[in-house]
C-alpha cells in the first residue's frame, strides 16, 4: 500500500490546530472534516486530486456525512452561537449552541450553510438513517455527557436524538425524539472515561440494525422503525475495552468490529507496553437470535515509538464478496488493511505508516481511512487528505465496486453500491 496523492491543509486550515477528522464520499468528490470547517475535494482523477472549496466555520469534530444536495457537521464544542461566525461558548451558559449544522452542497465550489439545530449535549458523531420515503432523512446524534450544572447538558443524559430533516426543507429541521436507550445500564463512575450516551453510531438499514458503541457498552439495535430504536444487547467488557469508540457490520450483517479507543486518541497505546486486547479492535459475531458473541481481537503488529499517538479508530469495509477486510486509521500508526473472515484470527494485509510528527507535534496521522471505488482515502490530522492505493490479490476485487456515495457510519451492502 503506498500514497499517490496528497491534498495538504492550505489556508485557512493552516492553523496548530486545524486538525483533520472525517470523510465522507458523492460522486467524484471527498468531504474532508476539519475542526475549522470543511475541505471538498475533486478526487474524479484520484491521481491528482484537488480542493474546490474550503469552508470555514469552526466547531470540533466537524465529522461529516452528505445526503444528496445536503452536508452534516456534527460539533461536539459549546459555541456562541450557531453560526459559522461563532466562538468558543461557555458550557455552563443557557445560551451556548452545539449540535448538528447543515449545508447546501448542489454546487460543490460553493457549498451554502442553511440551518443547524441544536442537540442534547452537542453531537459528537451522526448517521444518516433513511426515512420510509425519500423526502424525509433521519439523523441519529451521538454525543457523550452529562455536564453537572449545565443547562443543554444536564444529568442522566441515557438517551440519543434523533433528527428529522425534510430533504426539500432542510431548514425544518428538528429533534423528534430522544428515546432513552441505556437507562437500565450503570455507569462506573470511577472509570477514567466513564460516560452516558454514544461515541458512535453505525447503521445498516438494509438488515435494520444499529450498532452502538456506546464509551463503556457495546449496544446492538433494532432499528425496524427508524423513530423508535429498540436495544437488543448490550455487552460490556472492562477487561479489554477503555472506551467503546466505533462499530462496523460486515457486509453479510453477521459480525460487528467494536473498535477500543483506550487514551482517547492522544496516548501511545501501540509501544509494546501493553496489552495486544487493548486499544485495539474486537470481532463479535450476531447469532440468529441476534445476540452478540465475542471471537478475536486485531492490533497493528508492527511496535510503536513513545512518541506517536496510536490506537484503533475509524474505518470502513473493504468491497470484497465473500470476505469480511477493513481498512482502518491508526493515527500515528498509519493506515491498516485487515481481514477478519475468520473471527477468531484476523490479520493484516497491508499497511501504511510515515513515523513520528516532528519535534514539538503532539497529535498527528490518519484520523479516518475508507476504502472508496478503488481507492483508500485517509484524513491525516496535519497532513491533509491522502490517497493510497493498495494491490493484493486478497483485495483486488474490490476495486470493481463502484459507490455513488459513501457515509461509513450509514452502511448498505455493496450489492447496493
Amino acid at each position: 500500500m503506498k500514497v499517490i496523492a496528497n491534498v495538504p491543509l492550505d489556508a485557512p486550515f493552516n492553523g496548530p490546530e486545524a486538525w483533520g477528522t472525517d470523510l465522507a464520499f458523492q460522486g467524484g468528490y471527498a468531504f474532508v472534516g476539519n475542526y475549522e470547517g470543511f475541505t471538498v475535494a475533486d478526487i474524479s482523477d484520484p491521481a491528482h486530486p484537488k480542493a474546490v472549496a474550503r469552508v470555514e466555520c469552526p466547531g470540533g469534530q466537524n465529522d461529516i456525512s452528505v445526503s444528496g444536495d445536503l452536508l452534516f457537521l456534527s460539533i461536539d464544542e459549546p459555541r456562541t452561537d450557531n453560526t459559522c461566525a461563532s466562538s468558543p461558548g461557555d458550557p455552563m451558559s443557557a445560551t451556548e449552541w452545539e449540535g448538528i449544522r447543515i449545508f447546501d452542497i448542489s454546487e460543490k465550489s460553493d457549498p451554502h450553510y442553511l440551518a443547524a439545530v441544536k442537540t442534547e449535549c452537542g453531537s459528537h458523531t451522526h448517521a444518516v438513517v433513511p426515512g420510509t420515503t425519500s423526502d424525509t432523512l433521519y439523523l441519529y446524534v451521538s454525543s457523550p455527557g452529562p455536564t453537572p450544572g449545565s443547562k443543554s447538558c444536564p444529568p442522566p443524559h441515557e438517551n440519543i436524538s434523533i433528527v428529522e430533516v425534510p430533504v426539500d426543507s432542510p431548514a425544518r429541521a428538528k429533534v423528534i425524539a430522544k428515546p432513552e436507550l441505556f437507562k437500565d445500564r450503570k455507569l462506573d463512575q470511577s472509570d477514567a472515561y466513564a460516560a452516558a450516551g454514544c461515541h458512535d453510531i453505525t447503521v445498516y438499514p438494509e438488515k435494520k440494525l444499529a450498532a452502538g458503541a456506546c464509551f463503556g457498552d457495546g449496544v446492538l439495535m433494532d432499528i425496524s422503525d427508524p423513530v423508535k430504536p429498540k436495544v437488543l444487547q448490550m455487552v460490556t467488557d472492562k477487561e479489554n475495552f477503555s472506551i467503546w469508540h466505533s462499530a462496523t457490520f460486515n457486509d453479510a450483517g453477521t459480525k460487528v468490529v467494536f473498535s477500543d479507543e483506550l487514551g482517547g486518541g492522544i496516548a501511545p497505546t501501540c509501544d509494546g507496553s501493553g496489552s495486544p486486547t487493548k486499544g485495539a479492535d474486537a470481532v463479535y459475531e450476531i447469532t440468529a437470535d441476534r445476540e452478540l458473541v465475542r471471537h478475536g481481537f486485531f492490533k497493528i503488529p508492527r511496535v510503536q515509538s513513545s512518541k506517536e499517538n496510536c490506537v484503533a479508530h475509524n474505518g470502513s469495509l473493504v468491497p470484497v464478496p465473500g470476505r469480511d477486510i477493513m481498512v482502518q486509521a491508526w493515527y500515528m500508526g498509519g493506515v491498516s488493511v485487515w481481514d477478519f473472515t475468520d473471527s477468531d484470527h484476523p490479520k493484516e494485509i497491508a499497511y501504511f505508516e510515515r513515523g513520528p510528527l516532528k519535534p514539538g507535534l503532539q497529535l498527528g496521522g490518519s484520523w479516518s481511512a475508507y476504502y472508496y471505488n478503488g481507492y483508500i482515502y485517509s484524513s491525516d490530522i496535519t497532513k491533509g487528505l491522502d490517497v493510497l492505493r493498495v494491490d493484493d490479490p486478497l483485495t483486488d476485487p474490490a476495486k470493481s465496486v463502484r459507490m455513488k456515495e459513501l457515509n461509513v457510519q450509514s452502511q448498505h451492502s455493496y450489492g447496493g453500491a
